[in-house]
């Protein structure tokens, strides 16, 4: 690791876990689970009925069929976008005192994958706009206004898949204020960092090797699912590791030394 990347990530001095970790903790898996409900269905129900990649006709009755739909999923995708950065400031507050540089960094990822996600929820509304009124199909014909109704959806496709790429980069700094703060277990931060590799690949395949994607996209999801599973139920259900009586976990070894030395003058 390079002395400017050492410098971004460490911190001095390094502090004490917040009051009430539990409950910062069970909050910020509340949010996730929001996060993992509104996201899912959006991008992982609505959007793929949808868009018919490559059939601007197909594409649009998809739209006109589904009407009410596509709103909630417009609303889905919003939703998602707010918790996430909810997750993200709540997520800070609790692990800031690991290192509060790269809970920047992580809160950072997370706002341009939420701006980038609502700005692509946009695309699909306008598509729906030009599905559903007759204006646009006088304007441009039957098949220009199918045309730019599968343009619409595909920016939205292609700009999901561009948020992935930040949606893979907050683990890293998240893994590793997980692994270092000690309110987690030690190998969740180590799997959350490799997500973001997982995500990384995803991506890369997606737009260099199109025809690939599909057979290795499978294999590739195979991480994120366990690492952000892992770390949502372990939020919800644990909040964070306990400690023998009671005690926040200090960061590092100074801090236990500070306290010892002084316990060693009052004596």
């Amino acid at each position: 690791m390079s002395s400017s990347t050492k410098a971004m990530l460490s911190e001095q001095p390094l502090g004490a876990a917040p009051h009430s970790p539990k409950k910062l903790a069970r909050i910020a898996g509340i949010f996730y689970l929001m996060v993992a409900i509104a996201g899912g269905f959006a991008q992982g129900v609505v959007d793929p009925r949808m868009y018919a990649a490559g059939d601007a006709a197909a594409s649009t009755a998809n739209l006109v069929g589904n009407v009410g739909l596509v709103r909630l999923a417009v609303v889905a995708h919003l939703t998602d976008a707010v918790f996430f950065v909810l997750v993200a400031i709540t997520l800070y507050v609790l692990l800031k005192h690991a290192g509060k540089q790269a809970a920047r960094l992580m809160v950072t990822a997370v706002v341009l994958a939420a701006g980038i996600t609502a700005v692509s929820a946009v695309f699909t509304f306008v598509a729906l706009q030009v599905a559903t009124d007759d204006s646009y199909q006088s304007a441009f014909g039957l098949g220009g206004s199918q045309a730019l109704v599968l343009l619409l959806l595909q920016i939205e496709h292609y700009g999901i898949l561009a948020a992935q790429v930040f949606f893979g980069l907050w683990l890293a700094p998240l893994g590793y204020l997980a692994y270092r703060s000690g309110l987690f277990p030690k190998p969740l931060g180590i799997v959350l960092a490799v997500t973001t590799v997982s995500y990384l690949l995803d991506v890369v395949a997606a737009f260099l090797l199109p025809e690939l994607a599909g057979q290795v996209h499978g294999f590739l999801s195979l991480m994120p699912i366990v690492g952000e599973v892992w770390l949502l139920l372990y939020l919800l259900i644990i909040g964070v590791r306990s400690t023998r009586g009671g005690m926040r976990p200090a960061v590092d070894g100074r801090a236990s030394q500070v306290t010892a030395e002084k316990s060693a003058a009052r004596v």
